[in-house]
């Protein structure tokens, strides 16, 4: 195996036998907030939930977290992407610890939120201003709202299979919305520059903007970076239609590239989200954009009450500047190469073919002609033996994992392989 990381199986026991978690306090701390809290784990977190996988945890430290039973984990979902540098980063916490004795949800707004869009501005490329909330739907709902101003115009198009936020034009089909939330939402394939072009012949002036990720990662299925050319065409179809191009930069944004995941794609959009990772966990989103949109922007009304607390702003400057100072994009994509390339390989020792997609600090996996019963099933039995992994999601990396994270995580993945019943 051509990496630096290898795994090593426990050469005197069956592989299978690798000790097992025991979730007891889990399940009874979930039983209890069943009693108080609708689904007892509601949203995405809810839908993570298995059986014999933890529910709550007790403490987190770099990649790793602890369960409220004490089990340790290697964390690969990051809290579905926020942590980047690793939890409880001391500078991190420092700045944030500085910003609170100073005030941080105060009658006016401070001057860290100043210096934050200042930086943003300096360190993205296709951004003059910046605005800030406390998640993606937030800056993804609020550039839409920019789009339709700007344009005059109604009409969202969004790649199907995309997700962009909990807002009711996102929810087509979900409990609560209504058809009237999503009627002028339109939906394209992935990397089919043309069914965009025909969207814009049937709909002509009508169409607001065009929202999507800058390389597909829906959920259940393979991501799929761009085909050659295909941002540099849906650029010039936005332009040449005066179609606000929008990037959803909250789920890879700095993990791609630290001025904007579009530089790595080389395109330039009119405004572009973040989110995640931009705080490493303390709850803020942004939303750049061109000049040409700042005053259409000013004249939006969107707004909340802690959108202009002061620590997640020291937190996201704090953030920025570590991941500055070292190579961290590179990182964080070789550790998850050497992830993904071990993986296979374990997997192939035991017969299975592992698909490793999308870029590497954020993996998509699947195993391949086998029922999706079993790729759960190793999921699981993973999980249990201290690999925090999901079957339905992208994964993360870290600057916080280590290249013996690595080595453990491939020793459980055999030890999990082992431990599935192979299908008839």
């Amino acid at each position: 195996m051509n990496v630096a990381v290898t795994f090593a199986r426990h050469r005197n026991r069956p592989v299978e036998t690798m000790k097992t978690y025991c979730v007891d306090k889990s399940n009874a701390l979930y039983a209890r907030a069943k009693s108080v809290i609708p689904g007892g784990i509601f949203g995405h977190y809810g839908g993570s939930v298995r059986d014999g996988g933890p529910k709550f945890f007790s403490r987190s430290e770099g990649a790793h977290f602890w369960d409220v039973d004490g089990n340790e984990y290697i964390d690969y979902m990051c809290a579905f992407g926020p942590m980047i540098l690793g939890y409880n980063h001391p500078v991190v916490d420092e700045a944030v610890r500085a910003q609170q004795r100073l005030g941080h949800a105060v009658s006016l707004a401070s001057p860290v939120m100043v210096e934050l869009a200042e930086r943003l501005v300096e360190q993205v490329t296709a951004a003059d201003w910046a605005l800030f909330g406390k998640n993606g739907t937030d800056a993804t709902g609020l550039a839409v709202m920019i789009a339709r101003a700007a344009t005059g115009r109604e009409k969202i198009v969004r790649v199907a299979g995309g997700y962009h936020g909990v807002a009711a034009w996102m929810r087509a089909g979900s409990a609560g919305a209504i058809p009237a939330d999503s009627a002028a939402v339109l939906t394209v394939a992935w990397n089919d520059a043309d069914a965009f072009e025909r969207l814009i012949n049937e709909h002509g002036n009508t169409i607001a903007c065009f929202i999507a990720s800058p390389y597909h990662h829906p959920a259940l299925a393979d991501s799929e970076l761009p085909a050659n050319g295909y941002w540099q065409r849906i650029e010039a179809l936005c332009r040449a239609n005066g179609i606000v191009l929008i990037l959803d930069d909250v789920r890879a944004g700095f993990r791609v590239h630290l001025a904007g995941s579009n530089r790595a794609f080389g395109f330039t959009p009119d405004m572009i989200c973040f989110g995640k990772a931009i705080a490493n966990g303390h709850p803020l989103s942004a939303l750049v954009g061109a000049d040409a949109l700042k005053q259409t922007a000013s004249e939006v009304f969107y707004t909340g009450t802690q959108f202009y607390s002061g620590a997640p702003m020291a937190a996201a400057i704090a953030t920025l500047d570590e991941l500055r100072k070292f190579d961290a994009i590179g990182r964080m994509n070789a550790l998850g190469a050497k992830l993904n390339s071990g993986l296979i390989d374990v997997a192939k020792t035991h017969g299975y073919e592992l698909i490793a997609s999308g870029v590497p600090a954020m993996p998509y996996y699947r195993l391949a002609n086998v029922p999706r019963t079993t790729h759960f099933a190793w999921i699981d039995e993973c999980v249990k033996r201290g690999v925090y992994l999901l079957g339905y999601h992208n994964h993360f990396l870290s600057t916080a994992h280590t290249e013996a994270d690595i080595k453990h995580t491939l020793n459980v993945a055999d030890a999990a392989f082992g431990a599935v019943e192979k299908p008839a």
